[in-house]
């Protein structure tokens, strides 16, 4: 491996301030956005480029970061992958993907998360990543469950919107199984 950031098929990056209209286009579908998070009111795009400008200025690392997916065939903004609420006391973190549709299905959300996954469990020393995916959406499940996470409960009727209670599925892997299903990295 002569970068960890790169894949088979995708590069994670740094967000820079010309991804705002692949950020918009993210945003651009209520339903999809509705299967990660609440669906709010449309933005205009010089809300996006002042949202993406001010994320591309900040520093790499820290307890939560947004890094772009992009795919190596092309170089496309393909979607998003953030890290967020770790704690080095815990030894645990979130995590959660974001692929645009034109994207989808080519493996891409699945190799994004096995390189954030590698970082922070063979870099960062945590021990647990933790996921929470709404009950209905099932790609996002299958997902998850694809790379080794295991259901760690169900947070019943625990978010409301588009006129319903919706339950939530929490879901996990600790260092040691996602080492079991992925070699570790080569320290050349």
């Amino acid at each position: 491996m002569s970068d960890m950031w790169t894949g088979e098929k995708v590069r994670l990056r740094g967000v820079e301030p010309d991804d705002w209209e692949g950020f918009r286009d993210l945003a651009g579908h209520t339903l999809d956005v509705r299967n990660a998070d609440l669906v709010e009111p449309p933005r205009s795009a010089e809300s996006f480029r002042t949202w993406t400008a001010e994320r591309a200025g900040r520093p790499p690392g820290g307890d939560a970061f947004r890094l772009v997916v992009e795919t190596l065939s092309d170089r496309a903004f393909a979607g998003a992958v953030t890290v967020g609420e770790a704690d080095s006391r815990a030894g645990r973190f979130r995590t959660g993907i974001e692929i645009g549709r034109e994207h989808r299905r080519r493996g891409y959300a699945a190799e994004a998360t096995e390189l954030v996954l590698t970082y922070m469990f063979a870099e960062q020393r945590l021990n647990k990543c933790e996921v929470e995916v709404y009950a209905f959406n099932d790609g996002s499940l299958a997902l998850y469950r694809g790379l080794g996470f295991v259901e760690e409960g169900r947070l019943r009727q625990h978010e409301f919107f588009a006129g319903a209670y919706h339950d939530v599925v929490l879901l996990g892997i600790t260092a040691a199984e996602f080492w079991a299903a992925h070699p570790r990295p080569s320290v050349r």
